[in-house]
């Protein structure tokens, strides 16, 4: 791997990660429909030009009912159950439980699109899954957390993600990703934009939810996508999806650092059990050994 991409992929995970960030700050203040639609806006106009100055405009023909599921499914309906967990939720705690989404994703694959899951594959899904019980367990026991609800509708995001990606795989396997990412936010935006007319907010939301919601349209989804695909174009998927090891960093680090948040022992715990959990999923950390055992 060159240089650039060992710079770009800890970038992008960071943008990503700040991204929890910003919705702690707006979404409370604009309602999680508004302000995803908002964001879903702001990305679109973003990504509008680049997609005519790459001239990949045409790539959209004949595709928009199926890039409606996908930004449906991969940008409306995440965005909001994230920007409604986040009035509960710590950011941080919310990056990680969206750390499962490779895990959500090869179990869809399997059922869907009949992909073979090893027993690594298997043994990691289960220890991720373990993992988001201790990353939550101090906040179950307590009788005055409401947590199990917010905590659901972040692992139902991570599914409609791993819904998406075989979707995507299965139908629009063949559309330039610029296209695809445009296309899907635009779709988003025409789903959330009317909805989001009946949460108006009753007072102005304060400049720095708005600035938020800027920031998450053109930073964490505009210019984030851009570096994304450069990535794969230049070190294939596999590579890049290592970013997902690193955003659960990002997303504690930035809320401790600007929102004060603090983390104990099953944060800690949680996270390293999602993340191994994640790896072992994908293929990252593979227990030959224990593969042919069970064969």
């Amino acid at each position: 791997m060159t240089t650039r991409p060992l710079i770009e992929l800890p970038l992008l995970a960071s943008i990503w990660g700040a991204s929890f960030i910003f919705m702690k700050i707006g979404s409370p203040e604009f309602g999680p429909f508004l302000f995803m639609a908002m964001r879903t806006l702001v990305a679109s106009l973003f990504l509008i030009p680049i997609l005519f100055i790459a001239k990949k405009q045409s790539a959209l023909s004949g595709y928009w009912a199926k890039i409606f599921i996908v930004g449906s499914l991969n940008t409306a309906i995440p965005f909001v159950l994230f920007g409604w967990a986040t009035l509960t939720l710590s950011a941080g705690n919310t990056a990680v439980l969206n750390g499962t989404t490779p895990m959500f994703g090869a179990l869809v694959a399997y059922f869907w699109l009949k992909d073979t899951l090893s027993f690594s594959a298997i043994l990691g899904i289960c220890i991720g899954f373990l993992g988001v019980y201790f990353l939550m367990f101090d906040k179950i026991i307590d009788e005055n957390s409401n947590v199990l609800l917010p905590t659901i509708a972040v692992m139902v995001a991570a599914l409609c993600y791993g819904i998406s990606a075989s979707y995507t795989k299965m139908y629009l396997g063949g559309i330039s990703p610029i296209a695809l990412a445009a296309g899907s936010q635009i779709s988003a935006t025409i789903l959330l934009l009317p909805i989001s007319l009946f949460f108006l907010p009753d007072t102005m939301p304060s400049s720095p939810a708005i600035l938020s919601v800027i920031a998450l349209g053109v930073l964490c989804t505009g210019i984030a996508y851009t570096i994304f695909f450069r990535l794969i174009a230049v070190i294939g998927p596999t590579k890049t999806i290592s970013v997902t090891y690193l955003i659960p960093v990002f997303g504690i680090a930035w809320g401790m650092i600007f929102l004060g948040e603090t983390i104990n022992q099953w944060t800690l715990l949680g996270a390293a059990l999602i993340l191994s959990g994640v790896a072992l999923t994908t293929g990252v950390l593979n227990l030959r050994f224990l593969n042919r055992l069970v064969k």
